[in-house]
């Protein structure tokens, strides 16, 4: 699986450069890729931002895996009208893909080498075709990875996404985000046994401040690539405690001047960060 790190190319959606209200955001994100030494793209055919969902993951440097982008969060008529359709855009750009029938969303995929995270929403996503068993057989396959580590699914989170819940800092080691620290659902409790069970030590993220934002779940949605880790912001009191975290856990990337941050406020209002609105692969 290629991960994060190794990336060195970034695409987003057009609509990001075309539509109006991300202006300034877009301006901010194009000044520091060129600050970076970024490469980037964008990608057509595109019905809204967060290109992460509906284009194919990258298993190695020729190898996409393209899955049926068929969520239930977009069943309805209006969703229906906001749905990309991956083969169009993949075909737009020149990708050639190898076509899964799993059913799933780019931002429920946590990749690492040897394996990927993703929320237990799969499993009822793909019940039709394949019971847990079989779902986590393919899912090892259609990856090209020795593991496949299933997290509860945030009962107030539609979407089921893990990549605003947990990522990987190293092999061994994942930062988790405050989802946590609900007690009634119990879900902390769940997802810390899980990740001890496949020896992965989570780091919580933590907030010393006497009111949380209700968007401070939004960091770990952060942009990583071979020479960027780029951290979004949001202008409250726990700016500045996650990025103090972030960089001690990213040594690498703080001591090479490649952690930089902008201002995302715009794309969290919508339901998404960064790691939603941008697709890096290794060219």
């Amino acid at each position: 699986m290629i991960t994060d790190a190794e990336t060195n190319f970034v695409y987003f959606s057009g609509l990001l450069k075309s539509e109006p209200k991300y202006q300034s955001f877009y301006e901010q994100l194009i000044t520091i890729l060129a600050k970076h030494k970024i490469d980037y793209g964008y990608l057509p055919e595109t019905r809204d931002i967060w290109c992460r969902d509906y284009m194919p993951a990258q298993v190695a440097r020729d190898r996409f895996i393209e899955y049926r982008y068929d969520p239930d969060y977009l069943l309805d008529r209006k969703g229906r009208s906001l749905k990309t359709y991956p083969d169009l855009v993949c075909q737009s750009i020149g990708l050639k893909t190898v076509k899964s029938d799993l059913i799933l969303d780019g931002g429920n995929v946590i990749r690492w080498k040897d394996k990927v995270i993703l929320t237990d929403k799969v499993i009822p996503e793909n019940a039709y075709h394949y019971i847990k068993a079989e779902l986590l057989k393919k899912l090892e396959e259609a990856f090209e990875v020795n593991k496949i580590i299933l997290i509860p699914w945030y009962p107030k989170d539609e979407f089921g996404h893990a990549d605003g819940m947990i990522r990987f800092a190293d092999g061994n080691t994942v930062l988790v985000d405050g989802y946590y620290r609900d007690k009634k659902s119990g879900i902390g409790e769940k997802l810390f046994r899980v990740l001890k069970s496949h020896h992965l030590e989570a780091v919580p993220l933590q907030f010393e401040v006497k009111r949380e934002s209700r968007h401070n779940w939004g960091y770990l949605n952060f942009l990583q690539m071979k020479d960027l880790l780029l951290v979004p912001q949001f202008g409250i009191d726990e700016d500045r405690h996650a990025m103090d975290q972030i960089m001690k856990l990213f040594p690498e990337y703080a001591t090479k001047g490649k952690v930089d941050t902008i201002d995302a406020n715009v794309l969290i209002k919508d339901d998404g960060v960064l790691n939603c609105a941008s697709w890096n692969i290794i060219k």
